[in-house]
């Protein structure tokens, strides 16, 4: 008689006995920002079933101090969390400071999960060969706007998307016929043009060799849509995430939101939330595709428990069930980086706040085709030099290439400070 296979069960109950002995009474540290830590909530009853010994601590904080404390505690020995969440804005810093961990190696082996995800957020994950996290959720770029506003204009949607110059007359036709503006702010074009022109493997700010190309003709024609804007009145000259911008929106006031597919669940949810059915999704004009935001997970180089946050993060980004739940939550509606998440019967239900658009749809197709750009460590210290350049356009009329040079040279003397 074969007695292997009388031991084989008695061996494994031996081996989850061990196991389970072994994680009894662990915590697992996981540290994100709001939203995403509803995110994480939904994923508790599953790892509950996989590791009823191993409690999950969730520290939330907001969204800028969650990532200030990060700075601080990733440098550190002590107090770093086992699993973080990093916003898309954020990670090329985290990358180049060296404190994640690389998961290429044994035992993550992450690149065999490559195909899983969407192709620009997973390369966003990485800087060369190494992989530093895995996507969370996308953000697609895409044009929100106020339909019943445009009806009133005599507009369609083709008016806004059909191209840039296009979106201008749009913008000047609505503003005759309705008094609304166009968009809250100047820098909202501005902001549109330089995502939606991004070219593979390059960056918003900087070249694929880092450095700064805020002189390009891409830069010149953001800046020339924006000025159009502002000595045409089409913007309303509003601050977005403020109450003034919000109220603009409930009202109408303005007509259009450029930014990624997760707006769709805060305007929903927050900020404009008695306005169902009156918003539509469009593409981006000029048939053009964005990443705009979007979230990962990531395991400092000195957290505690790596193989429980390595499991813990597999659950959380690789798992449909995981994913179609974040997609689903009325007040999150996380687009999922999962390929399979995506392909799920629900891309195609319809969607009440839109008025019955299936826009999801519209937002995979433009992930699928979205082109994998560059995070840079330093593009926060660039967006700010730009900005300030832009306001120098918009307010004392200076000129465009003169601003944009002096932007570049602020960059690079920053840089080598």
């Amino acid at each position: 008689m074969n007695t292997q296979h009388r031991l084989r069960p008695v061996l494994a109950a031996c081996t989850f006995f061990l196991l389970s002995a072994v994680h009894a009474g662990q915590v697992l540290t996981v540290a994100v920002f709001p939203k995403l830590d509803e995110a994480v909530k939904l994923a508790l009853p599953a790892w509950q079933k996989l590791h009823p010994d191993v409690r999950i601590n969730l520290a939330t904080l907001g969204y800028a101090d969650h990532h200030n404390r990060l700075v601080t505690q990733l440098a550190g020995k002590s107090g770093v969390p086992d699993l973080v969440g990093i916003e898309a804005n954020y990670l090329g810093r985290f990358k180049a400071a060296g404190v994640l961990t690389d998961l290429t190696a044994p035992p993550y082996l992450a690149a065999r999960l490559r195909p899983l995800f969407v192709h620009y957020a997973f390369e966003q994950a990485t800087t060369g060969k190494a992989i530093y996290a895995l996507p969370a959720d996308i953000g697609p770029g895409t044009l929100f706007y106020r339909k019943d506003v445009l009806d009133r204009a005599g507009l369609r949607e083709a008016d806004l998307t059909t191209s840039w110059e296009g979106m201008l007359a749009a913008g000047r036709k609505l503003k005759a016929a309705t008094g609304q503006y166009l968009l809250a702010n100047a820098h909202d074009m501005k902001n549109l043009y330089l995502r939606a022109n991004t070219a593979e493997g390059e960056g918003i700010y900087f070249d694929h060799n880092g450095r700064p190309a805020v002189t390009s003709a891409r830069f010149i024609k953001a800046f020339e849509l924006a000025r159009t804007v502002r000595k045409e009145g089409l913007d309303a000259r509003v601050t977005p995430w403020t109450n003034e911008w919000t109220a603009m929106l409930r009202s109408g006031k303005v007509a259009t939101v450029p930014s990624g597919s997760w707006f769709a669940g805060q305007l929903e949810s927050w900020a404009a939330p008695n306005t169902g059915g009156q918003w539509r999704a469009a593409p981006l004009p000029a048939q053009r595709n964005a990443a705009w935001g979007g979230s990962f997970y990531a395991i400092p180089a000195q957290a505690a428990n790596k193989q429980l946050a390595w499991e813990f993060m597999q659950l959380l980004s690789a798992d449909s069930k995981i994913q179609l739940a974040a997609w689903q939550a009325p007040a999150l509606q996380a687009f999922p980086a999962l390929n399979s998440a995506m392909q799920d019967a629900y891309v195609d239900a319809p969607m009440p706040f839109f008025g019955g658009q299936p826009a999801r749809k519209l937002w995979r197709n433009a992930a699928q085709a979205t082109p994998a750009t560059r995070l840079d460590r330093n593009d926060p210290l660039a967006e700010e030099q730009v900005n300030a350049a832009l306001d120098a356009v918009l307010f004392n009329d200076k000129d465009i290439r003169a601003a944009l040079a002096d932007a570049q040279k602020q960059i690079e003397l920053r840089l080598r400070q």
